[in-house]
């Protein structure tokens, strides 16, 4: 059986459950493509983090990065667990305002954010808006103005670290499109303006690296370097950092070669080198921000998928399709991202062949999983993939004019749909006629 697979998650009847909830009932109630959540493995995680800060005394914010996965009933999950979020976007700021979600416990991120994003946030008094460029300062300085409000922000600096991993999603090198750089004075110049502006409360700064990150060594020196910068600030503007935010990006397992740490031994790393570093140089304890969000959704999430057609062609793989792609996990055919895949009736089945699981989607990179060892299958059966919780839906889209699965969440036996289902007429809900010509 797939080591990724708990004991405890197979039922009498030799299936697959999901929180408690057998995954061919789940497939029978709200169909296929489905995507998945087991809520109690989001909490687990939210207060992992949480314990790790609480047992080395230090102040901190757990911030869920949710451009991961972004909608109501995940913000109420985190706001139940007295969390945070940050966003990137009006379009997710509004589901949290949907969501009754504390605004006071909102970071808002991005390079671009428009006016309008701003006065929104603003006008909801998002906690912290974290200025990436120095057009931001303006544009944010301009809406302040207009509303006669005050923002807190923090600064987020390119720190000239390039984590190990993909190059899409490394965001921490010196030629990144975020942040403002170090080397060039930058990030001097960016406080220097903000300092200047009494509506502007800045109080920290913010770093990240990348994402799916494998090693501690990478977050330390982000630590460092950041407490390098809050120690220059202090020296020449006398400036005290408050708030240090060293991001997110601690890797999950998705295959079984990968080996990652315990996403709360990152944690450690990173009080540990701040600490270090903060006695070392004399300055005042800053609290201390994470922001994860693949390592709190990705290994909760789970996409089942109803097997159709079928290829076989001597000396290759054999192609098995399935009812989703590309569409609702865009992930391997942008990243080459790998994930494996079970028998969702019996996962504990000898495995018979080795095949492509390929999506319905019309594009022959739509390959969502190769050489993937299982029982031979038939049209008609379920197979579930693993570890999809993070920039699965969130990335979804409606190519070839299919429709978004619908999501679920499940949480002690009982399953409840957060997410509905599209159908083919919502495909096209907001397309337009051409205007007649005829008078």
């Amino acid at each position: 059986m797939n080591s990724q697979i708990e004991p405890e998650q197979i039922n009498d009847q030799g299936h697959l459950t999901i929180g408690g909830v057998d995954s061919l009932e789940l497939a029978a109630k709200y169909q296929t493509p489905l995507v998945v959540y087991d809520v109690a493995a989001i909490r687990h995680q939210i207060r992992a983090f949480k314990k790790v800060f609480a047992k080395n005394q230090v102040a901190a914010e757990v911030s869920y990065a949710s451009k991961a996965f972004s909608a109501i009933a995940i913000y109420q999950v985190v706001a139940q667990e007295d969390g945070h979020i940050d966003v990137v976007s009006g379009g997710e700021l509004t589901t949290a305002i949907k969501a009754h979600f504390p605004m006071e416990k909102v970071s808002f991120h991005g390079n671009n954010k428009s006016k309008e994003e701003l006065e929104l946030a603003v006008q909801n008094g998002v906690g912290m808006i974290i200025i990436d460029n120095f057009h931001e300062i303006d544009l944010l300085g301009e809406v302040l103005d207009e509303q006669d409000a005050t923002a807190t922000v923090s600064l987020r600096i390119t720190p000239g670290i390039a984590a190990h991993t993909n190059e899409y999603i490394q965001t921490g090198q010196v030629d990144s499109k975020f942040g403002f750089d170090l080397e060039s004075g930058q990030a001097d110049r960016a406080l220097e303006e903000v300092l200047a502006n009494p509506r502007l409360k800045v109080v920290g700064l913010h770093a990240h690296i990348g994402s799916q990150i494998f090693e501690v060594v990478g977050f330390e020196g982000v630590a460092k370097k950041l407490v390098d910068v809050a120690e220059h600030w202090h020296e020449e503007f006398g400036f005290q950092t408050r708030v240090l935010n060293v991001g997110g990006g601690f890797g999950i397992r998705y295959v079984q070669e990968d080996q990652p740490l315990p996403p709360e031994e990152f944690v450690d790393a990173i009080i540990k080198a701040v600490k270090k570093e903060v006695a070392k140089k004399g300055l005042s304890m800053p609290a201390i921000w994470i922001e994860p969000g693949r390592s709190i959704v990705g290994p909760a999430g789970y996409s089942l998928y109803t097997v159709g057609s079928r290829k076989d062609l001597p000396g290759y793989q054999p192609f098995v399709t399935v009812d989703g792609g590309m569409g609702d996990n865009i992930r391997p055919a942008l990243y080459q991202a790998a994930y494996e895949t079970v028998y969702a009736k019996d996962p504990r089945q000898k495995p018979e062949e080795t095949v492509r699981i390929a999506g319905k989607y019309c594009e022959s990179g739509d390959i969502l999983a190769r050489d993937q060892a299982l029982p031979k299958t038939k049209p008609g059966d379920l197979l579930v993939m693993l570890d999809t919780g993070a920039y699965g839906y969130a990335m979804a889209s409606n190519y070839n004019r299919n429709p978004r699965p619908a999501v679920v969440f499940v949480e002690n036996g009982h399953a409840q749909l957060v997410i509905q289902r599209e159908s083919w007429a919502d495909t096209c809900r907001l397309d337009l006629p051409l205007a007649s010509e005829d008078k």
